[in-house]
């Protein structure tokens, strides 16, 4: 009999699942379950990206693509940086086509991080940074971002967390879970810290499209001094409801973005052809259904938080992508303990906290990517959760 413990690497088997999964795991084995808790689009990818795709395949454009992508796809993908963040990216070596955004997440850490690199990763975040920094080597260093400050990173907290060890900072922004964002003025401040270090910075702006509140997304790179240590990710899934199709996209200098294609040639070979084709029609064309979506969210985002707050359960204001984060610490109950009896009981699926770090203690992440009849549903059920616990 193989020992499996003794094949396994234990960086992989020490790995925790994710914790957002977990409970829509749950919730997919019962029925009538309202479920807040996974960061899709409930919209349809717009006909005309489905259609470029279909095409694609009608006219048989099935064989592998450049490794970094097709040329017209980069193409505009340079113009689509510009338009929408004045950031300059030479489609011939400053860009790469990725599978998803977390594939050039991914990359881009191997790509800098040997073994014993520090990387400064932000929490509560998206869950995939620490494990991505441990199966390079690198060794995590988190900053337990806070309520208080909108959960942004501050230059003191990073002036804190640098070492002679650092390799790389990733700013998380706008955030999943807690729809926090950076602006221009908040970035200014971290390049102070930055400047004189050889830090490079992640930024992975998959949510660009989903900012609220009038001010336009701040990308690191377009701030003065930030281009040449930035590499900026981005993607299709969220802001063009693309989920399935899998493809993101990684901007950067042409020395970073080199060895980033070295890792893609060899793990991946090419991002997916019709995915590639359908992308050039969203970028070309589909303006439009972006900023149809964006009101949707933006309406369904203002219900959540409003209804959050008029039962009990205090929440910020999130200026960016599509998830609530209220507190419900008032309840004594742990993430875990909430989100388990709330879903058992009242039949509502939401993510602890815990689940994107453990400064995200106290609190939940409710995602307003579904229907209006499922938002207010899901907050009355949560209300009579609430209730019922008090008496």
């Amino acid at each position: 009999m193989i020992d499996y413990s003794k094949v396994l690497n234990k960086t992989v088997s020490d790995m925790k699942p994710s914790g957002i999964r977990k409970f829509f795991d749950i919730a997919s084995t019962m029925e009538d379950v309202i479920s807040l808790g996974v960061g899709e689009p409930d919209f349809q990818t717009p006909w005309q990206i489905r259609k470029a795709g279909i095409e694609s395949l009608e006219k048989g454009r099935t064989k592998y693509t450049s490794n970094k992508g097709e040329i017209k796809l980069l193409r505009e993908i340079s113009k689509y940086m510009k338009r929408k963040y004045s950031l300059d990216y030479c489609p011939d070596n400053e860009i790469l086509v990725t599978v998803g955004g977390s594939e050039a997440i991914d990359a881009c850490v191997r790509a800098m991080v040997s073994a014993g690199d520090e990387v400064i990763i932000p929490q509560p975040s998206y869950v995939c940074y620490e494990p991505i920094t441990m199966l390079a080597g690198g060794v995590p260093v988190i900053i337990n971002t806070k309520a208080e400050n909108d959960f942004k990173v501050t230059p003191e907290e990073l002036k804190n967390a640098i070492t002679e060890r650092t390799k790389l900072l990733i700013l998380p922004y706008p955030c999943n879970p807690t729809g926090a964002i950076m602006e221009k003025e908040d970035i200014k401040a971290l390049y102070e810290v930055l400047k004189d270090t050889n830090i490079m910075v992640l930024s992975d702006e998959i949510y660009s499209e989903l900012t609220f509140g009038g001010k336009p997304h701040a990308s690191p790179a377009a701030v003065d001094g930030m281009w040449e240590r930035t590499v900026t990710i981005n993607g299709f899934s969220k802001a063009f409801s693309m989920t399935g199709w899998r493809l993101g996209f990684a901007c950067g200098p042409k020395e970073i973005m080199s060895q980033l294609l070295k890792i893609h040639q060899y793990a991946i070979m090419c991002a997916p052809t019709t995915s590639q084709y359908a992308a050039i029609e969203a970028l070309r064309n589909c303006d439009e259904d972006v900023e149809h979506m964006h009101k949707e969210y933006n309406m369904r985002r203002r219900i959540m938080v409003s209804g959050f707050n008029k039962i009990g359960l205090t929440c910020r204001e999130p200026k960016g992508a599509f998830y609530a984060f209220p507190s419900i610490k008032s309840t004594g109950m742990t993430s875990e303990e909430f989100c388990e009896k709330l879903l058992y009981s009242k039949k509502v699926a939401v993510v602890p906290g815990t689940a994107f770090g453990d400064s995200g203690e106290g609190f939940i992440r409710a995602s307003y990517c579904y229907s209006v009849e499922h938002i207010t549903e899901a907050i009355r059920r949560i209300e009579e959760f609430l209730n019922e616990i008090k008496a």
